[in-house]
């Protein structure tokens, strides 16, 4: 048994990639604010560190820490959610194809059908919630199965370990987006995914206040990749961010059990309340799919999304919360909350939210770790209105 597997989630999150500096033993990793590094001689530079755009210490341990909490061999950080999407499409070439989810986020749509396209690379968008899909939807040209699970706002899952078992019977890796549940309730890797995509920014960094992305490997030749990509691109994470999230994940062990304490409780209410058309939540047993978030998940987390009826509906909701923070994004340890057709799947269009079933009425809540009753108290003063 290696030694990452000896140790619990929350002792690596905590100490793997975070060890003490050795200079001064400094508890928490430094901010390397660096652009360029000193060379003992020509051609020898100290530590094979020549320039921060390649290679960076404060960078090299958030992607140490990352790579463990995912079981992986190596992880790549960039600037951005989108800049990590940007770098998986960057590993391929004119005429490859990608099977992708039919119900992603809106961002990855957009650059998929509006700039890869362009490129000349091709998606084919299914239901992965049925791997027969999946095999369908090969050809000869496939590179990736690129899946969220559970899905951008409308909660549906993916076997993942089925969707590997047909992907790889045909050569074709699979790419999970895995930001909403972090590698602390699901880890893609282990049930056969060949690479893990994150928006760093949401329940890594966990507190709204630095912007990422991370590709985490299953192969050498993946990380080579993506490392060549950092540096011919430039799409890379700031030391600072870096920090941040190394900051963050310290406590992601902990914010994960209490995010997910209050969105059962949450979830629960919603779906008793009289004025509630419908609640998408894996952690339901109402859930069409709640046997296999079992199977895959070891929680449900924060996601909620649910179905005022109209629009009206949802602005008059949206407009009276007071605890919870109408935004985008999730993650964070404040409850957020947001109207995907006018925000996140915008770009998706009308024709395309209608197509995967994403209503004008849908809300989505990021159940933060505040108090629940106080939560809870917001959304039934704001559901009153209805």
């Amino acid at each position: 048994m290696s030694e990452t597997k000896q140790k619990g989630f929350a002792t690596r999150a905590i100490h793997d990639g975070q060890e003490p500096e050795q200079l001064t033993g400094a508890v928490s990793v430094p901010i390397y604010a660096t652009s360029t590094y000193q060379q003992d001689a020509l051609g020898a530079p100290r530590l094979g560190y020549e320039y921060a755009r390649v290679t960076n210490p404060t960078r090299d341990r958030l992607e140490a820490n990352l790579a463990s909490l995912e079981g992986g061999l190596a992880a790549r950080v960039f600037a951005s959610g989108m800049a990590a999407v940007t770098a998986f499409c960057m590993m391929m070439k004119l005429g490859d194809h990608v099977v992708a989810g039919d119900n992603l986020y809106g961002g990855s749509v957009r650059f998929f059908n509006q700039v890869m396209a362009d490129f000349g690379i091709t998606f084919t968008y299914v239901d992965t919630r049925d791997p027969a899909e999946v095999a369908k939807a090969i050809r000869p040209e496939t590179r990736y199965v690129f899946l969220e699970t559970p899905t951008n706002p409308l909660m549906s899952l993916t076997d993942i370990a089925a969707v590997s078992q047909v992907a790889h019977a045909k050569g074709v890796e699979v790419i999970v987006d895995n930001t909403f549940m972090s590698p602390f309730f699901q880890r893609p890797l282990e049930l056969g995914a060949d690479m893990v995509l994150h928006s760093t920014t949401k329940y890594l960094n966990g507190h709204s206040d630095g912007l990422g992305g991370v590709i985490v490997c299953s192969t050498q030749q993946q990380a080579d990749k993506l490392a060549f990509l950092q540096k011919a691109s430039g799409g890379i994470m700031s030391p600072f961010e870096c920090f941040l999230i190394l900051r963050g994940v310290k406590t992601l062990a902990v914010r994960m059990k209490q995010h997910d304490v209050n969105g059962r409780r949450v979830a629960e209410y919603l779906s008793k309340h009289p004025k509630v058309a419908k609640v998408l939540y894996p952690g339901l047993a109402s859930h069409p799919q709640h046997e296999l978030a079992l199977r895959q998940m070891k929680g449900f987390g924060g996601m909620i999304t649910f179905d005022t009826g109209s629009l009206k509906n949802a602005e008059k909701v949206l407009k009276a919360v007071k605890v919870c923070t109408l935004a985008e994004s999730l993650g964070g340890v404040e409850t957020l909350i947001s109207h995907p057709a006018s925000m996140t799947h915008a770009a998706v269009g009308a024709e395309g939210r209608a197509k995967i079933g994403l209503t004008d009425g849908m809300v989505r809540i990021s159940v933060g770790i505040e108090e629940v009753e106080d939560i809870l108290a917001d959304l039934d003063q704001a559901l009153a209105v209805l």
